[in-house]
């Protein structure tokens, strides 16, 4: 029988099984079929099959690899992407805002939800679960019409709780299980530019050049801060350090429980380590970052001249290679993952690629006017346009 086999030639045989089978089938047939989806070297033979001969992979440290989700995400990747063979047409959303789209979000552990923010000054909460997209509810803060009294920037969510931030030098917390209650404002004292929620800490880039840190669980109104600063908030005392890790605006953030990474018009990228209290890296690049995405010891990064960055986040931060993927103009957005990668220009694209050296493009979505934003969860696209509308393409079932 099969387990009679030599070992190497039992899994050579689940190599060519698919991805999901191994992790998720085999197991259930037998203890010693189970160990298949153990072998560390099936995987990264499988993975140099996906990415091909010619190409690198993983970009950064070999070393916490997840190994089986990344081929897993690569499969399903090529899958649904190559041809696009396996997607549904795109739901186009309604148009509600009557501005351009910056920023949007999924939300769900399915993207049943998508939230959006223009430069209307609104906020608006999508129900994805029909076929055409509907608008469930648009956020106002007391006594208005409007979300904000500026341009809506950039979104974050961490459990039922969501923060929009905006260029009236705020950022507003909403209770999304209480029908979108306000729950709190925070007068950042200058435009917000990107936000990054972790469950214990929101970060805040501002155009003054700050990275504020605040505690989410303090629901108060608080206030913004000096110019220059990095600021720590905590419940029993807001300001607990300031520190200055650029000299011009914050464009980007990426973060986790370990570092804080941030990206500035002064060509810097910069890594603070939240542990130790400290800074630890700062970079200096021949273009600036205008979105970056941190996963596992790598981060990916796209620059104003429409190039891809990598970089190693391994205990410090290392700057590893620079692509060309075809962009012809700024990146807008960024989304990576252990075996994704998803990039969006203002030349009116959307591109699909493996997470390579050199990246390995599925797919090219092209649109009639520039891309400002893009947000990927659970194998769902989102993408905001600067024509007052949005799509989401999500993958047959």
């Amino acid at each position: 029988g099969l387990l009679a086999l030599p070992w190497e030639m039992v899994t050579h045989i689940a190599s060519h099984l698919p991805a999901q089978c191994v992790i998720s089938v085999l197991p259930k047939v037998c203890h010693v079929l189970g160990n298949v989806g153990k072998d560390s070297t099936a995987w990264q033979l499988r993975a140099r099959r996906l990415v091909g001969a010619r190409a690198g992979f993983p970009v950064g440290p070999r070393e916490d690899v997840d190994w089986p989700s990344a081929c897993l995400e690569m499969e399903q990747l090529v899958s649904s992407w190559t041809g696009q063979a396996d997607f549904v047409a795109s739901i186009s959303l309604p148009l509600k805002h009557f501005a351009q789209i910056d920023t949007i979000l999924l939300l769900g552990g399915e993207a049943t939800v998508c939230v959006t923010g223009s430069r209307d000054r609104n906020v608006h909460l999508w129900d994805l679960q029909s076929d055409a997209g509907r608008l469930r509810h648009t956020f106002a803060e007391r006594g208005t019409f409007s979300t904000h009294q500026g341009w809506v920037w950039c979104l974050g969510a961490q459990g039922n709780s969501l923060a929009s931030g905006a260029f009236d030098s705020t950022i507003r917390l909403w209770d999304l299980q209480a029908c979108g209650t306000e729950m709190g404002l925070i007068r950042t004292g200058a435009p917000v530019h990107c936000l990054s929620y972790q469950p214990d800490v929101l970060l805040a880039g501002t155009i003054d050049r700050k990275v504020n840190m605040y505690d989410p669980r303090d629901r108060g109104f608080v206030s913004g801060f000096h110019l220059g600063h990095l600021c720590v908030f905590k419940a029993a005392e807001p300001l607990v350090k300031s520190l200055r890790p650029h000299s011009k605006a914050v464009i980007c953030l990426a973060a986790d429980d370990k570092y804080i990474l941030s990206g500035s018009t002064d060509c810097t990228v910069a890594m603070y380590d939240r542990r130790a209290g400290k800074a630890l890296k700062r970079l200096r690049l021949n273009s600036y970052l205008m979105a970056m995405s941190y996963s596992g010891c790598e981060m990916w990064a796209g620059d104003n001249k429409g190039n891809l960055h990598s970089f190693s986040v391994a205990g410090t931060l290392k700057a590893l290679s620079q692509f060309d993927v075809g962009h012809t103009a700024l990146i807008t957005g960024i989304h990576s993952s252990a075996g994704s990668l998803y990039t969006c220009s203002s030349d009116s694209t959307v591109k699909v690629h493996i997470p390579c050296a050199p990246p390995r493009t599925l797919c090219t979505l092209q649109h009639r006017g520039g891309v400002n934003a893009l947000n990927v969860k659970a194998g769902v696209l989102a993408v905001a346009f600067g024509e007052f509308y949005a799509e989401i393409w999500r993958p047959r079932k």
